[in-house]
């Protein structure tokens, strides 16, 4: 974070400052967190009330990690100085429209903005790694994107920082446009609108208008990265002022990839760019839908100068998506684990298993370990069905339904009538870790896939150790 004195930080929140022993001129340049565990010297813990427990219970063990200051909502019984607010979040906010403000006015930071029901944590990193060659770049850890995730990051940003590459999630109308607030994106990219969170968004058409707002705001001098192949994204055409730039595989899309080879140790296309220049791409992260998120990311950095060479060879640094997301495992006996249980969405659901039936086909039988989608409300019981039969369309070798919030998929698959127990079902992830352990032979591609809800991946992580 850049420097601000404990005045300048109780305005910028509209706190009210207790210093304690400090002079109220303290500079403060730590990092920002709502978790006492990841507090450092010099940081600043913002105690956040949650629905299971308060943060302020954890104010003390955060000024035994060294926590400079507190943004409390209630004054605390401690011997650092803290700032009283009336909403710690709405504070943390606030704080980080501040710094943004501030390093802004140094005419230096351009910053991108990525939104989509999937793919955004994968371009993010894409992207990520591609800025890092050229300059100072904040960008997320894990999936940190919403009202807490996305201030805490932003409050990285220093004086030096050229490039803020900002992951905007939602589960809400007005969600991503109170992110735009806190710092407007130069770039914003949409990735691709599908049925992840629709049972709290309300449905599919209240998701288009949330995920709409990342490109709304933008000003005449903005870019618009906007996905051609997805209707729902490039009717957002009409919803902005910014200038368009279309990626996809269509071949109206500027940014596009041709020659596209889906195999086990990656992904081979051939990038395009909008100047004319082309270059084949050897990228190593799982599926063939990673393809669409690197366009973005390539999108991106070319809007921010960023030369082809430089893409294609930042591009092809980058071993796996995400931790938990189509990461590869094990090796032994030549059994392929494949962990992609952090989260799940129809679209990404189906994306795995076409990847796993694709690349499984060159190596010997494939194993879906399936675990439920949430957050789907009205339509979980019809999109379960729908992966149930995609697996046995696409002839998966074994289908492992776990939890009992997926065993729809389970009885949908052997309800098709062209199996005859290649589903199994197992209510718990230790029951299906035993028997996964014993059916597991030599050459075996495993795909482990669920919603984070559904812990799949932790199995995950069980198999990859069994087989390493």
């Amino acid at each position: 974070m850049i420097d601000l004195t404990l005045t300048e930080i109780a305005a910028a929140t509209d706190g009210r400052l207790i210093p304690g022993p400090a002079d109220p001129g303290l500079v403060v340049s730590g990092v920002a967190d709502t978790d006492s565990r990841l507090i450092t010297p010099g940081d600043i813990f913002v105690a956040k009330p949650g629905e299971e427990t308060d943060g302020h219970l954890f104010a003390d063990a955060a000024v035994a990690n060294g926590a400079a200051l507190l943004i409390v909502e209630r004054e605390l019984p401690v011997a650092v100085p803290q700032i009283v607010v009336e909403d710690s979040v709405t504070a943390l906010g606030a704080l980080a429209t501040e710094v943004i403000t501030r390093v802004r006015a140094l005419g230096r930071l351009r910053i991108v903005g990525i939104t989509g029901s999937n793919g955004k944590t994968t371009t993010k990193n894409l992207l990520a790694a591609v800025l890092e060659r050229v300059g100072e770049t904040v960008s997320p850890k894990a999936s940190f994107n919403n009202e807490v995730g996305a201030p805490i990051t932003m409050l990285r940003v220093t004086n030096e920082t050229r490039f803020l590459v900002a992951e905007m999630g939602a589960s809400g109308i007005g969600e991503i446009a109170r992110l735009i607030r806190m710092a407007k994106p130069d770039i914003g990219v949409v990735l691709k609108v599908g049925l992840a969170h629709a049972g709290e968004f309300g449905g599919i058409e209240a998701t288009v208008t949330a995920k709409t707002e990342m490109v709304s705001e933008l000003l005449p001098e903005d870019v618009a990265v906007l996905n051609l192949d997805d209707p729902r994204v490039a009717g957002m055409a009409d919803a902005t002022r910014a200038r368009l730039l279309w990626f996809g595989l269509d071949d109206r899309a500027a940014v596009r990839a041709t020659d596209i080879v889906a195999t086990a140790s990656g992904t081979a296309f051939t990038l395009h760019l909008p100047d004319g220049s082309s270059a084949p791409v050897r990228f190593k992260v799982l599926g063939e839908h990673h393809v669409m998120n690197a366009l973005a990311a390539a999108a991106a950095a070319h809007e921010l100068g960023v030369e082809i060479d430089l893409i294609v060879d930042a591009l092809a640094s980058v071993s796996r998506a995400e931790r938990w997301r189509m990461e590869p495992l094990g090796g032994r006996d030549d059994v392929s684990i494949i962990n992609d249980a952090y989260n799940a969405s129809p679209d990404s659901m189906s994306a795995a298993i076409r990847t796993l039936a694709q690349i499984g086909a060159e190596r010997g039988r494939t194993i879906a370990v399936l675990g439920a989608m949430s957050e789907l409300g009205d339509w979980a019981g019809e999109e379960h069905d729908r992966i149930g039969l995609q697996v046995v369309r696409l002839g998966i070798g074994r289908l492992v339904v776990v939890g009992p919030e997926a065993r729809r998929m389970h009885i949908t698959a052997i309800n098709e009538g062209s199996w005859d127990g290649e589903s199994v079902y197992f209510a718990t992830a230790d029951e299906a870790f035993a028997y996964l352990s014993a059916e597991i032979a030599p050459g075996d591609t495993v795909l482990v896939k669920s919603s984070n809800a559904a812990g799949l991946r932790l199995l995950g992580d069980r198999l990859g150790e069994l087989y390493a």
